[in-house]
């Protein structure tokens, strides 16, 4: 199945990448698979910025959502993902 990844604010420059990217996943890849995948492909850069697989969280204030929903709306990190799913991984920012 292909799966949209797109990547919001600081983390595309961070990571060095585009945008958004088309990935060609397992069919019921979760989107812990998911981040594991992602921290494998980008290495220490994506641990240290937005999942390390150790700690089995997002670092604070990183979101991600699938089809505009995010996981506190799904099954968490459980979500199974499917074909042409949109997920955003995106930094939170607020402001008084």
């Amino acid at each position: 199945m292909n799966v949209i990844i797109e990547y919001l604010g600081y983390i595309k420059q961070k990571l060095n990448i585009e945008s958004s990217e088309m990935l060609s996943l397992r069919e019921k890849t979760t989107v812990h698979e998911l981040l594991i995948f992602l921290a494998n492909k980008y290495g220490e850069t994506f641990k240290k910025s937005v999942y390390d697989p150790q700690d089995e969280e997002l670092k604070p204030y990183h979101m991600v959502s699938v089809n505009g929903l995010l996981l506190n709306q799904l099954d968490g990190m459980k979500t199974e993902l499917k074909d042409r799913d949109r997920v955003i991984i995106m930094p939170v920012v607020s402001g008084g």
